[in-house]
């Protein structure tokens, strides 16, 4: 049933006038009456007498009214849920961050976010570069901060990626290690090092994309979060490999370290979502927050 001949028809049965209907819609008199001759024809019944003065409901339109007033508030209701999302006024953000993009960046933008968009709902999600674009596909998260895989590049196919920044890695030392005072160092100077790292295999860590030809690391301690693995630098365990983003600032017992350039790998940052799909409107305000949070002190 077209909403807009119910539209006309709950007009006049509240108006009791058909003249008094046309004006509040605008129309004609002679178009407000044939739109409810062809709801008539549609529900094959009378919904309105014709008195002198105006109009009044038949027992089929009594019964019809109510009806049109619950469907027309419903799609009312309906029209301004998009309404809101499109104008960012109500709504939800909901955002997938890899970890060290949770130190500081994201929480960052959130919170500017929030400054603007105070009545929208937000959610954040921490987890590995894999598990999140999964999340992402599957209409989990509204975008995913993440960076390039090690086990390969990100599917353009599936995901439509804005580029953050080119992050810059650091070398944490002990304060009294012997190049703590170095500004810039070398990996091959690390050679006699034991490296702290996530995992025993240097080929699933941040150093799968640093090692120079022929440069092997030796892990010791394996250490997943920061904290654990900067704890250890400090006591003198070993050296780390460290994202400029996981740093909040300078540890007062841990020297951090430049990379030379031709060592130094290009870890690319990303703020992702679904490919072919169109981008909420919380999303699309979200993402130049985004992009202004990123320090320059972060990237290459």
């Amino acid at each position: 049933m077209d909403t807009v001949l119910l539209e006309v028809f709950r007009t006049v049965a509240h108006s009791g006038s058909i003249t008094a209907a046309a004006r509040r819609l605008q129309y004609t008199q002679s178009a407000v009456s044939r739109q409810i001759a062809a709801l008539e024809a549609e529900v094959g019944a009378a919904v309105f007498d014709r008195v002198p003065r105006g109009v009044t409901l038949t027992e089929e339109g009594r019964a019809l009214l109510p009806h049109a007033d619950a469907i027309l508030d419903r799609l009312g209701v309906a029209r301004r849920a998009v309404d809101d999302l499109r104008t960012v006024g109500t709504g939800r953000l909901r955002v997938a961050a890899f970890p060290t993009a949770v130190a500081a960046l994201v929480p960052r933008a959130l919170s500017r976010f929030r400054e603007t968009y105070g009545d929208i709902a937000l959610s954040l999600v921490e987890g590995l570069t894999p598990r999140l674009l999964e999340r992402l596909a599957a209409g989990e998260a509204d975008v995913a901060i993440v960076s390039e895989s090690p086990a390969g590049p990100i599917d353009p196919a599936r995901f439509e990626l804005r580029h953050l920044l080119d992050e810059r890695l650091l070398v944490a030392v002990a304060r009294d290690h012997r190049l703590a005072r170095r500004r810039t160092v070398r990996l091959a100077e690390l050679a006699d090092d034991a490296f702290i790292a996530g995992s025993a295999d240097a080929e699933s860590t941040l150093l799968r994309a640093a090692l120079p030809t022929g440069f092997r690391p030796r892990i010791d301690i394996v250490a997943a979060e920061w904290t654990g693995k900067l704890g250890c630098v400090a006591a003198g365990l070993g050296v780390a490999l460290v994202p400029a983003l996981a740093m909040r600032g300078k540890p007062a017992d841990v020297a951090l370290l430049n990379l030379h350039r031709d060592d130094e790998p290009t870890r690319r940052i990303y703020a992702a979502t679904p490919a072919g799909r169109a981008r909420p409107a919380t999303v699309e305000r979200f993402l130049p927050i985004l992009r202004a949070a990123v320090d320059p002190a972060w990237a290459r």
